[in-house]
């Protein structure tokens, strides 16, 4: 399944064009995507760091996922980072 990522915050550094394409097993969890994301940006952007990614959040259109949520069915998902600031 390919899945499209939308990057947002620290992250959008990732790519240029503010979103990753994955191909994704089906079915796939969130925290399955989440070791996909890692392993990309580990070789595609190694100055993103694995942590943010882990501490990031994954959302659907409606909703945000947890870890054990399968991915949905359209592919469509955004990433966001943990926001600080004064």
């Amino acid at each position: 399944m390919k899945v499209r990522i939308t990057l947002f915050g620290a992250l959008r550094d990732a790519d240029p064009h503010g979103f990753i394409e994955l191909e994704a097993p089906e079915p796939c969890t969130i925290a399955e995507l989440r070791e996909l994301l890692r392993d990309h940006l580990r070789e595609h952007a190694p100055h993103i760091s694995a942590g943010l990614v882990q501490r990031s959040a994954f959302a659907s259109n409606d909703e945000i996922l947890h870890n054990h949520r399968t991915l949905p069915e359209d592919g469509q998902l955004a990433i966001l980072p943990p926001v600080s600031g004064g």
